[in-house]
């Protein structure tokens, strides 16, 4: 049985100049779609031009926590290719410091970026996917946007967990105009996103024991991060290519082991609290008896 033809497809990346960004960007071309990528410094994607040819691929200069440079943006996609289909927020990063002693202003301009970009470009996206009939936009989210817990990078993972429930509701919305939302959460890639990309404060001695070992981790490790960015952007650009992509897609081993932790961890905390939840209702039995307690973790003195 005959394949059916791909539809040629425009995609709008942000956060294109390298790491994931850059990766959906060549494995899109390769694809055989059209590409406008966005990035602060549009120069770094020259070389790509020269490959792949103005005709497919756009450069366009883009800070994403600027909504009205996100709304021209999208507006200088729509003059250069006539629509867009696929949008792709990947623009993101994150800075290192226990939150006692994060910068306000840092933990802020993270925030900035890494939620408010999302939201300045899926709302600058809406109307022309809305009026062409559909297309999918693709939230770069993390695996720790489902799970949390990772100590020193409380701002990015907010953001995430933000994106998250930003999605769920613009999935909702947007489904009547045939518009799909995708969130992408990775565990660890071969990106830079640990590397220059990532400023490391100081860490106290107090936190020594847990943002202390989680930088460590992530940045001192000899054997690196296991995901191949490459096989994540084609299984992205797969994925995009289905009826009805996936509402949240995992990519790698750690993802998918921890969410499945996470998940059957909540299912059994809702369980044990299910009669003393329940009897929060007017209708519901009152009191019931609480689950046995767990003894609370003596504090490092």
């Amino acid at each position: 049985m005959e394949q059916p033809e791909h539809k040629q497809q425009v995609w709008f990346v942000t956060g294109s100049s390298r790491g994931l960004g850059r990766a959906l960007v060549t494995a899109a071309l390769d694809a055989g779609d059209l590409v406008v990528a966005t990035a602060r410094r549009p120069e770094h994607l020259d070389d790509l031009v020269q490959q792949y040819g103005g005709d497919r691929v756009h450069p366009v200069a883009l800070d994403v926590t600027d909504a009205a440079g996100a709304r021209a943006a999208v507006d200088a996609a729509i003059s250069h290719f006539g629509r867009l289909d696929v949008v792709v927020n990947n623009a993101g990063y994150a800075n290192v410091s226990p939150i006692e002693t994060t910068d306000d202003a840092d933990f802020r301009a993270q925030f900035e970026t890494n939620f408010w970009g999302v939201h300045n470009v899926s709302k600058a996206a809406l109307p022309t996917l809305r009026d062409h009939g559909g297309g999918t936009i693709v939230q770069i989210s993390s695996v720790g946007g489902r799970v949390g817990g990772s100590p020193g990078i409380a701002s990015y993972q907010a953001a995430k967990f933000a994106v998250d429930g930003f999605s769920r509701v613009l999935a909702v919305e947007a489904a009547p105009f045939g518009v799909q939302v995708m969130v992408v959460e990775p565990s660890g890639f071969a990106t830079d996103w640990a590397g220059s990309s990532m400023t490391v404060q100081p860490v106290p001695a107090e936190y020594e024991d847990t943002v202390g070992l989680m930088n460590r981790r992530m940045r001192q490790s000899d054997a690196g991060a296991a995901g191949d960015p490459r096989r994540a952007a084609s299984v992205i650009v797969g994925a995009v290519r289905r009826d009805r992509p996936p509402s949240h897609l995992l990519l790698g081993v750690n993802a998918v082991e921890m969410a499945m932790e996470y998940s059957r961890g909540q299912l059994a905390q809702a369980a044990a609290w299910e009669d003393v939840s329940r009897s929060a209702d007017f209708t519901e039995p009152y009191p019931v008896p609480m689950p046995a307690d767990e003894p609370r973790r003596a504090p490092r003195r």
